[in-house]
């Protein structure tokens, strides 16, 4: 059983690209791709502020599940502009994912979709139990 899950701010996303916000498997949840793009389409300029934000946004698609950031086994983070923004996204991360933490790939890119957007974060959870 597969079901699609979004916090409602989002929920557009559905339609607009054709993906599931959070794709609920039973003992495994997906999460597409989350960035610091509010549901209006604006992006904080500011690098902490957005990162703050994207965390947010993520807590918020890992609620429509019924999860947490504690759930999180696996998350891979794409970054414009890694080495740059780095420590900003480092403390935004560890200020809501705690040990143990999950396994945690970073990869650098050129561009994401929303122009302006800093870092958009993919991630796999477990249900406890």
């Amino acid at each position: 059983m597969k079901k699609t899950l979004s916090d409602p701010a989002f929920a557009r996303f559905i339609d607009d690209w054709h993906l599931s916000p959070v794709l609920d498997t039973g003992e495994f949840v997906f999460l597409s791709g989350v960035t610091g793009t509010r549901p209006d389409g604006t992006v904080a300029e500011n690098p902490e502020a957005q990162f703050a934000e994207t965390f947010g946004f993520l807590g918020r698609a890992l609620a429509s599940a019924g999860l947490g950031f504690s759930n999180i086994v696996e998350m891979t983070t794409y970054h414009v502009g890694l080495r740059t923004h780095l420590a900003a996204f480092t403390a935004a991360k560890d200020a809501v994912i705690t040990p143990p933490y999950p396994a945690w790939s970073a990869i650098g890119v050129s561009e994401l979709i929303t122009e302006g957007t800093l870092v958009e974060i993919r991630a796999i959870c477990r249900r406890p139990g």
